[in-house]
């Protein structure tokens, strides 16, 4: 019976991450309709199995809730990005929207404590496998099988089991990594990890997403380059300028040649839109620049603050397309300055962590936070509930932070017995 609750514990596990990834469900729920056309249906159907997992999730963490309480204690420098977005009804420009979304990125959030304190690193990248190695068999199913849900439509492009290319496109960053990691890891199911590595690049080509290629690019780079962060000064600050100097002469290649590598990839400097969608962004929030419009609160289509952009931008943008001017908009710069305080301290116990460590699975939390400071430069990946970047970065967070305080009591307890 207990191995029978564990393994339905486990199912549980696969199914909420896979539904916080944005696949399958909303596809289908949807019809096939491209994303724009989501509006239309706002489906009160995956309302109700969010809340479900909402449910469930805060049950499991009731049944440890001694654990519950020790890791939420140790999640101090999150609370004020949380407040905040909650009191902001206050200002917001929409308060039952902001109330909803803040009911959202709460509950979405334990879901990450959830799975920080049920499982091990270890556990945790086994059942992101499974979560990936799902989308990647379905996502050929479906382009192949069913081209009217698989492909996208005005694009040409595989969109697998989401709801655009660049849903596909995304989620393959996040698995290569996983299975570059495993596969660099693992020696008895090296293959099947190397295997699922060189499908999810396939299928990343195959959506034609730009920005999470290059992403994936920086990413597999940062992965060797915290490798090196791990050996002696004597060779690690030379590899490590080396690789700057390398770095930056890409960065200026691009930089002069930027027409060129765009029409090379089939995209213009403009980065689709993003950069005439950015100052209409900036003017609007210099109409509220401290506290925002609240959580939530000002992308609200012609009825709201937002037609002024879409009416200016001549596209229906549905987001700033930036994390960081969407945390701008929604809680100002506090709000921008709350969260990225907490973000940095993450970062370095992350990087504390690295080199304390000897394996490749603890280069994880670091990589993943890399991932969405990058991601956040193009697309909304910063703040979201119900978002699958969100609540790894939770996770990754609560992890970090535990094990931490791990080493340092460890570490006393070698001392004492060393001065006994």
């Amino acid at each position: 019976m207990k191995k029978l609750l564990i393994f339905a514990e486990y199912g549980f596990t696969v199914v909420a991450l896979l539904i916080y990834s944005g696949a399958i469900f909303t596809l289908i729920l949807s019809g096939g309709a491209l994303q724009q056309e989501q509006v239309q249906y706002d489906s009160s159907s995956i309302r109700i199995i969010f809340f479900l997992i909402y449910i469930v999730t805060f049950l499991l963490l009731l049944l440890r809730w001694k654990k519950t309480l020790y890791i939420l204690s140790k999640g101090l420098w999150f609370y004020p990005i949380f407040i905040l977005a909650a009191v902001s009804i206050i200002w917001s420009a929409e308060p039952s929207t902001t109330l909803k979304n803040s009911f959202t990125l709460i509950n979405s959030s334990l879901f990450g404590v959830y799975f920080a304190s049920r499982y091990s690193l270890k556990q945790q990248f086994h059942l992101l496998a499974w979560v990936f190695g799902i989308i990647i068999i379905l996502s050929v199913f479906f382009a192949i099988a069913l081209p009217q849900y698989g492909i996208q439509s005005d694009a040409g492009k595989w969109r697998g089991v989401f709801t655009h290319k660049n849903g596909l496109g995304a989620r393959m960053v996040t698995s290569s990594i996983v299975f570059l990691i495993l596969g660099y890891q693992s020696r008895r199911y090296g293959w099947l990890f190397w295997g699922g590595f060189s499908l999810s690049i396939l299928l990343l080509i195959l959506a034609g997403s730009t920005s999470s290629l290059v992403n994936l690019v920086i990413l597999i780079f940062a992965f060797f380059a915290f490798q090196v962060w791990r050996l002696s000064y004597s060779i690690m600050i030379p590899t490590l300028i080396i690789m700057a100097i390398i770095s930056q002469i890409l960065y200026l290649w691009l930089s002069n040649g930027a027409d060129i590598v765009f029409a090379s990839l089939g995209k213009d400097s403009t980065l689709t839109g993003r950069t005439d969608l950015w100052p209409l962004v900036m003017d609007m929030i210099w109409k509220r620049p401290w506290l925002g419009y609240g959580y939530g609160g000002f992308w609200q289509g012609w009825n709201g603050e937002s037609a002024y952009i879409w009416l200016n931008a001549g596209w229906l943008a549905p987001n700033s397309h930036n994390g960081y001017l969407a945390i701008c908009l929604d809680l100002g710069f506090l709000g921008l300055g709350v969260f990225l305080l907490g973000f940095w301290r993450t970062y370095l116990q992350g990087l504390t962590w690295v080199r304390g460590s000897k394996t490749a699975l603890d280069i994880w939390p670091v990589i993943h936070m890399t991932y969405i400071a990058l991601a956040s430069l193009t697309e909304s990946a910063l703040l979201e509930s119900n978002s699958l970047n969100w609540i790894l970065y939770v996770g990754v967070s609560f992890s970090v932070r535990m094990t931490h305080k791990t080493r340092i009591i460890n570490a006393k307890k070698q001392a004492a017995e060393y001065n006994l």
